[in-house]
This record gives structure tokens, C-alpha cells and sequence, in this order.
């Protein structure tokens, strides 16, 4: 399949850099991500996301960031919208913005079959439909609407009201889609579209599809950011760029091979199936023959690898493709050097507060 057309928007600036603080699969030393996360808070990144799969749980760990934090947004990235229900997530989220001062930013998703039904024992059903009923639902419980609602799965008839006021109305809520019919639906219902692994040139195909649902909606264009999750190497000295790309292809080649057939597709159908096929198979070898497929040109569509001036370069030529809120990885390095990757990235982009 042939790279879709890659015509710019027009730039949109300044640019708001969020940070992924850490893997919900692989978690890493928590007392060190909170003290870079307080870095990155005084640095004036924009938003800070954690991650959930069977490791630590989303929500305890939010509440440890947000008393160690003042100014930076906290997002939850993402509930699956099977092993809690929505009023359980709404009352975590609205409790959360109340803590906060109103910093909370709320993503779902659906997972996938192996962790929802041998994690969560869960039948893994309806995906799509429970992310709009989840979207619905929770829209209505912070908006302290009585809560009735007739839909495919949910069934509420007795008219609660959450029991003490949120701080806002809306909490701004984004989904993590991949599939042309989740980013359309996406389009329709929430506030952001959080993409994992989507490669830089398909952004403008991406905007078309979360505009496409918005009109479906009665929504404006542009109703919904791209906030794309980007596994990130902020480089110190160019002796460590061959580290920093193997680092980088092992999340990627895990993703690939290790999570489903959702990342594996996706790529595939936005011209990457020779990337695809080449990491699958070495996975049939092993972990190291696996992250030796990963290719330079794939590399280049979906991570950023290089100093801060390049980083932030690229960063640029992205968002001119659609790319509203790029949500980079935690520099993955020595703990004394997080410290000034994030702040040399936050000089080269502009930061208000580096």
C-alpha cells in the first residue's frame, strides 16, 4: 500500500509537549518517575500520562502525582472500559479534579481480548458500543445530570446524582483508537484520539476520519486533538544514538508482536506489511532477532530519536500534519540525566516555563 498523501495544515503554535511517564506493562522505579514527573511539572510541560495493563493500578498512582505536582495535567491513559464501570471511573475522575484544581484528563479504551478476558475475566464483547455508552455515561454523571440511560449494555433507570459537586462540568475525555470505525466514533464523542505507534504521514488521514465523525455529530472540524503517544530519545551526545535506537525498537517490536494483532494491522495498512512480517518473524527466533527487524524507516514514522533541536524540528514538521498534543516517552536513561533531556527538549521547543 502506497504512504498516503502527507500535505501540511497549517502550523499550529505553540507547541504543549506531555510525557508518558511510564510502562503500564514494565513498570519502572516509582520514586524516580515521580521526581522527573516534578521536573517536567516545573519545566511547563503540559499533561503527564500513566498507562494500565496488569502492572501498577491508573488511579493510585495519578493520586501520588498529584500531590507532588502543581501546574501539569494528569491523564489517565487509559481505563479500559470493561473492568470498572462508568460510574466508578466518572466519581475516580471527578474526585481526582477536585484534588487537583480541575487538572484531570480522562482516556479510555477497550484493551484487547487477552487482557480483558484472562486479566479481568471478563468476555471481551461489544468493544465500540461500551466505549460510547462509557463516553456517554460519564459525560452525564459529571455534568450532575440525573443519571437515566437506555443503551445496548447499560440499563439505568433510578436517576442517582454524584453526590458532591465536580469542579468542572466536562472532564475532557480522550480514546484510544486505532481502527477507522473506533477514530470515527472517536470523532463523534470525545475530546482527543490518543494513537499509539501511527505513523507521522498518515496523521492528515487520521484528522479526516475524527472530522468525518464529528460532522456525523454536528461537531465543528477539528473538534477532537491528536494526541499521539511517541516512544522519544532525547540524545545528550550523538555517541548515544546507537543505544537510543535500540531502546527505542524494543517497545515497538513488543507491540508488534507481543499485543494483540491491533498495532501489527494497522501498521500494515499504512504501508508498513514488510516491517510487520520481518519483526513477526523474529519473534519466532527470540526478543533480540525481533527488535533487529525493526527498520530504520519505520523507526523514523513513529518514534523521535535525536537531540532536542532535532526532536523539536520534527515535532513541528508534525503538527503541520495534524499532530495536536505529542505525548512523549520519559527519557528512558540514567536517573542524573533525565533532568536534562526534559529541559533541553523544553528549551528547544519553547516551553513557557524552562
Amino acid at each position: 500500500m502506497s504512504e498516503p498523501e502527507t500535505t501540511p495544515a497549517t502550523p499550529r503554535a505553540p507547541l504543549k509537549l506531555g510525557l508518558i511517564a511510564d510502562s503500564p506493562v514494565f513498570p519502572g522505579d516509582w520514586a524516580a518517575i515521580v521526581e522527573h514527573v516534578r521536573v517536567a511539572d516545573r519545566l511547563g510541560y503540559d499533561s503527564v500520562w500513566l498507562g494500565e495493563a496488569w502492572g501498577y493500578e491508573l488511579f493510585t498512582s495519578l493520586a501520588d502525582l498529584a500531590r507532588e505536582t502543581s501546574h501539569i495535567k494528569l491523564g489517565a491513559g487509559v481505563a479500559n472500559v470493561f473492568s470498572r464501570s462508568p460510574a466508578v471511573i466518572a466519581s475516580t475522575a471527578a474526585t481526582l479534579d477536585e484534588r487537583t484544581g480541575g487538572r484531570m484528563l480522562l482516556g479510555l479504551g477497550t484493551s484487547g481480548p487477552q487482557v480483558i478476558e484472562h486479566w479481568h475475566g471478563m468476555r471481551y464483547e461489544k468493544p465500540l458500543r461500551r466505549l460510547r455508552e462509557y463516553t456517554e455515561i460519564i459525560n452525564r454523571i459529571i455534568a450532575r445530570e440525573p443519571l437515566t440511560y437506555e443503551g445496548e449494555v447499560f440499563h439505568l433507570e433510578r436517576g442517582f446524582t454524584i453526590r458532591f459537586r465536580p469542579p468542572r462540568q466536562h472532564i475532557p475525555i480522550y480514546i484510544a483508537s486505532l481502527t477507522s470505525r473506533s477514530i470515527r466514533q472517536t470523532g463523534e464523542i470525545a475530546d482527543g484520539v490518543l494513537p499509539t505507534y501511527w505513523p507521522a504521514h498518515a496523521f492528515p488521514a487520521m484528522r479526516r476520519l475524527l472530522d468525518e465523525g464529528s460532522a456525523a455529530a454536528g461537531r465543528p472540524a477539528g473538534s477532537v486533538k491528536i494526541a499521539a503517544y511517541i516512544t522519544t530519545e532525547v540524545l545528550l551526545d550523538e555517541s548515544e544514538r546507537a543505544a537510543a535506537i535500540k531502546r527505542a525498537s524494543g517497545p515497538i517490536a513488543f507491540y508488534i508482536g507481543r499485543m494483540g494483532t491491533f498495532y501489527a494491522d494497522m501498521l500494515a495498512s499504512h504501508g508498513y506489511a514488510d516491517e510487520v512480517a520481518a519483526v513477526k518473524q523474529g519473534w519466532e527466533v527470540g526478543q533480540q532477532a525481533a527488535l533487529a527487524a525493526v527498520s530504520e524507516r519505520l523507526l523514523a514514522a513513529t518514534t523521535l530519536i535525536g537531540s532536542a533541536e532535532e526532536i523539536a524540528s520534527r515535532l513541528r514538521e508534525w503538527q503541520a500534519l495534524g499532530l495536536d498534543e505529542p505525548l512523549l516517552s520519559l527519557p528512558q536513561a540514567a536517573r542524573e540525566t533525565v533532568a536534562p533531556r526534559l529541559e533541553a527538549l523544553a528549551q528547544a521547543v519553547g516551553l513557557a516555563r524552562a
